[in-house]
């Protein structure tokens, strides 16, 4: 495999921590990764929507269970870490949905450095997913 598409809808701490993990993983090898957030994720690529991230309201009571095993692991606890962590790869492009930046007032100054822009979904469509030789939603 050469690229991944992602496009990540959810903007829970465990719901982000499966696709940051596939995007680590892949880029790591020399993937090249390409991620959409839209709806709600959108916030994740800004600090204050990064911050914000809390666990999904099913698995409240294990959370201190989950981010024991995530510190065990050496992984990264909180989620614009590990934002940071795949980007550093160099093979890991993060987009935010141009329609649900404007639904959620997300604006391309709010950005995350490692935030690559506010796209059309079509744009990352045409131009990423199709592209990819596997493209997975979460």
């Amino acid at each position: 495999m050469k690229r991944l598409a992602i496009v990540v809808r959810d903007d829970a701490y465990d719901r982000l921590y499966t696709p940051l993990t596939f995007a680590y993983v892949a880029a790591s090898k020399g993937i090249a990764v390409d991620i959409l957030f839209v709806l709600w994720a959108v916030r994740v690529l800004t600090e204050k929507g990064a911050k914000a991230v809390k666990i999904d309201s099913r698995h409240a009571a294990e959370e201190e269970w989950f981010k024991d095993r995530v510190r065990r692991d050496g992984d990264p606890l909180e989620i614009y870490d590990f934002i940071k962590l795949v980007k550093k790869t160099g093979n890991a492009w993060f987009y935010g949905c141009r329609l649900a930046a404007a639904t959620f007032d997300v604006d391309e100054s709010q950005l995350i450095p490692e935030a690559d822009g506010i796209v059309d979904s079509l744009w990352f469509l045409e131009e990423k997913a199709i592209k990819a030789d596997h493209c997975q939603y979460f």
